[in-house]
């Protein structure tokens, strides 16, 4: 996966830190939706195996099954668990409400694991690589 990006400052010799838009639903059409009252740029370091330097517009690539698996463990995990524990409360023959509560128990749960998980992956954050400087 690739994407564009600015080169802020160079962190050491093959460190840099760089500075990536983030795309919002509308387009940057800021008139159709709020989201741009949120933080639109994001940094992260980037391996910088071309050498570029701050100022410069450059390409950045992480492995794209990195960030689908964050994605998929984001979005996929609690809304299965969600099911999971609906179904876990018809087999027990709760009634509509008791099933109901049970899944959103398992959602809760889903996104608790999400939570721990993410702590417990700082140390192994998804990786970016500088592959290309932009004229």
């Amino acid at each position: 996966m690739t994407q564009d990006a600015t080169v802020t400052r160079l962190i050491d010799r093959h460190t840099a830190e760089v500075e990536v838009a983030r795309g919002t639903a509308c387009g940057a059409n800021c008139g159709s939706c709020e989201a741009c009252v949120f933080q639109n740029t994001i940094r992260t370091r980037a391996y910088n195996r071309v050498s570029a330097l701050p100022g410069q517009r450059v390409v950045i690539e992480s492995k794209t099954s990195d960030v689908l698996g964050a994605a998929a463990l984001l979005y996929l995990v609690p809304f299965v668990l969600l099911f999971i524990g609906y179904a876990i409360g018809a087999a027990l023959a709760f009634g509509q409400g008791g099933c109901i509560l049970t899944g959103a128990v398992f959602f809760a749960l889903g996104v608790v694991f999400n939570v721990v998980l993410q702590r417990r992956k700082k140390a192994s954050p998804i990786t970016f690589e500088i592959i290309q400087v932009q004229e």
